[in-house]
């Protein structure tokens, strides 16, 4: 009889050890000033787990209050503690089926929260731990420890994980009580003496209780010895911590210990405290278990009368509170005593007692054991479709949390595309601009070299027409001066561009041609021929060729004792425009030869300037611009100078016109 009251005194601390700080008054005051419904809600639960010591009724009463309105608000932390507590009032007024629904509908809504309400996991996961432990004391009030256990072990994992370490000593203690209920003395005393070393460390005044279990441990194991040292440690912790029903146990265990011992004596000297203990507090249960023990002890000792006496009391009291077991118990014990006596008449009426008692209680225990297998199979039922519910619920997750992934995946990649993108059109607008910046460079030098070439032509045309003065007289100075004027006003106007008109370009080298011919007296004869392949806008930079035909006159034609013939053909390839100028001059090697001895400045000068332009050209276009100079050989001498250019165009202008309409 002594493992289930010491499973019940854990049972009522462990389910209702929530209890507030705070009076039940105070607390009404503060659900009248409540700001929110949600204080509200709290408020309400906080009543009904204060009025679990004293009235279950009014518990039940303001639990279903905290349940309406934690639903109506959607408020399922209040809503779980709602069920706990309308769960563990079930439990008090020993409605055990109606708890274990309640309990299993708090787990339900508290497993629903784990993981998806961050905020307050640590509220949802305290919920799931006390849902576990309820269900597990609703399974060991039926007697059905192994599923008890199950539970309990939930229970303690979670409070593990939150380190909640007084509440896993009270569940250490719940497990101790059904491995030991299940005969496993040595795993029950494992976790008694885990439970005990929180519990001392934490003072919890439940301490007693858990060594007067780990004493009971060591005194079916027959170690007397250390069952005594746990007795006696466990009788001055409830002592200081009165507690009368744990201290009528403590009196009925040290009577089993004295039995054990060969101490009658004290054995009943501890039974007599612990009727006087349990009646103090008005326990028929424990004084009707307590004179059990005695009319057991005196029956043995052979000692009927006595034996008689606390056999009747114990019958007497089970009737009172409907105990069948006590009952059965009770008039099997007056049976025996009859019959040792040599009273067959009452031994036989006192069997027929029994056995219908004992029918009775069979009858009940089948009816329970009916209504719990019912109550277990809804039960498991419901686990069953939980398990899958959660199962569904967390492969959802894990699908929505992959999703998610490949979401922030191709997010991701998608930012480094669009970033790529803008990056690379960041960098082709910053070449763009650089090449542009580049270009207009290029042109602006090629200017500043165009406009150094206009000086060093007009030096040298001026220079020609002073020299012609001198030697052919004033009607032929005009003559010429016609023509220089001529070239000067086509070099003036394209003095500022940096591309001309094949055609212009053409007219004007054979203005410059004509000029130089009159200069030297026709030293030599020219020809200018164009591609008819080469468009009219096809254009060219100005006066880029002009030194390179006044080399060839003065150069190659002039120094030469026959009279020469210079040529210019404009031609095209593929991909560029040819420019050839021919002479049958003394031949570069020669020319180079004596100007190693008289150097020209003016003409070196042109020179260079006309291959920076070359370059400046290849700059702005990206393409191919460069001169060959070769001798001419196999018996004829002379120079061959070939420019090749990218092919550019003149822009032509864009007229905007507007279409007219007539009012």
């Amino acid at each position: 009889m002594k493992t289930p009251i010491l499973l019940y005194l854990f049972v009522i601390s462990f389910t209702v050890a929530q209890a507030q700080t705070k009076a039940i008054d105070s607390l009404l005051v503060v659900l009248e000033h409540a700001k929110n419904d949600i204080d509200k809600a709290q408020t309400l639960n906080a009543i009904s787990d204060a009025y679990k010591t004293s009235n279950p009724k009014l518990m039940l009463q303001y639990a279903n209050k905290a349940l309406q309105l934690s639903q109506k608000l959607q408020y399922k932390i209040e809503e779980g503690n709602a069920q706990l507590n309308l769960g563990n009032a079930n439990v008090i007024l020993g409605n055990y089926s109606q708890a274990l629904n309640y309990f299993a509908l708090a787990q339900s809504i508290f497993e629903n929260e784990t993981g998806t309400n961050s905020k307050n996991s640590l509220l949802i996961k305290k919920g799931l731990a006390k849902a576990y432990g309820s269900i597990g004391i609703v399974f060991a009030e039926q007697s059905n420890y192994a599923k008890a256990l199950l539970f309990h072990l939930k229970s303690v994992r979670v409070y593990e994980e939150i380190k909640d370490l007084k509440k896993c000593a009270q569940v250490y203690n719940n497990i101790g009580v059904a491995y030991q209920s299940q005969g496993e003395i040595f795993k029950a005393l494992e976790y008694f003496i885990k439970a005990e070393q929180l519990q001392e460390r934490f003072k919890d005044h439940h301490v007693g209780i858990t060594q007067t279990n780990i004493a009971n441990c060591y005194l079916k194991q027959k170690d007397t010895d250390k069952a005594l040292a746990y007795y006696t440690k466990a009788k001055t912790n409830i002592d200081k911590n009165p507690d009368p029903r744990a201290l009528g146990e403590w009196y009925n265990n040290m009577g089993l210990y004295f039995t054990s011992t060969q101490n009658p004596i004290k054995a009943i000297e501890n039974w007599n405290l612990a009727i006087q203990t349990f009646a103090s507090i008005a326990d028929k249960f424990g004084v009707a278990d307590t004179h059990l023990y005695l009319g057991q002890l005196y029956f043995e000792q052979k000692n009927p009368t006595a034996a008689i006496v606390n056999a009747n009391l114990a019958l007497q009291l089970s009737k009172e509170i409907h105990v069948l077991e006590q009952t059965v118990v009770a008039e099997k014990l007056l049976s025996a005593i009859y019959d040792q006596q040599g009273n067959a008449t009452q031994s036989l009426e006192h069997f027929k007692l029994y056995s219908q008692a004992k029918d009775s209680l069979t009858n009940a225990e089948t009816i329970r054991k009916s209504v719990e297998s019912a109550m277990n199979f809804e039960f498991e039922k419901r686990e069953v479709l939980q398990k899958e519910e959660h199962e569904k619920r967390e492969l959802l997750l894990k699908e929505q949390a992959k999703q998610n992934k490949l979401q922030l995946l191709f997010a991701g990649l998608f930012a480094l595309l669009l970033a790529g993108i803008g990056f690379l059109f960041y960098n082709r607008m910053q070449l763009k601009k650089t090449l542009t910046l580049q270009k207009e460079l290029a042109e602006y030098e090629q200017k500043a070299l165009h406009l150094q070439m206009n000086p060093h032509f007009v030096f040298n045309c001026l220079g020609s027409i002073s020299s012609f003065i001198v030697q052919n007289g004033t009607h032929s100075a005009v003559k010429y001066l016609a023509k220089f004027s001529k070239l000067m006003r086509l070099t003036l106007e394209y003095s500022k561009k940096s591309l001309i008109p094949i055609d212009k370009e053409i007219q004007s080298l054979q203005n410059y041609l004509e000029l130089e011919q009159l200069r030297f007296n026709n030293k030599f004869s020219f020809t200018i021929s164009k591609d008819d392949n080469i468009e009219d806008d096809l254009a060219l930079p100005p006066l880029l060729l002009q030194p390179f035909v006044e080399n060839a006159i003065i150069h190659g034609v002039i120094p030469s004792k026959e009279n020469g013939t210079i040529s210019i053909e404009f031609s095209l390839d593929a991909h560029n425009l040819i420019c050839t100028i021919t002479d049958n001059g003394i031949g570069y090697a020669t020319s180079k030869a004596i100007k190693e001895n008289s150097v020209s400045v003016h003409q070196s000068m042109a020179l260079d300037i006309t291959k920076k332009r070359l370059e400046m050209i290849a700059t702005s276009t990206s393409k191919k611009a460069e001169v060959i100079i070769e001798e001419l050989g196999n018996g004829c001498s002379g120079t061959k100078v070939t420019l090749h250019l990218p092919i550019q165009y003149i822009e032509k202008p864009t007229h905007n016109s507007q279409p007219t309409t007539d009012n």
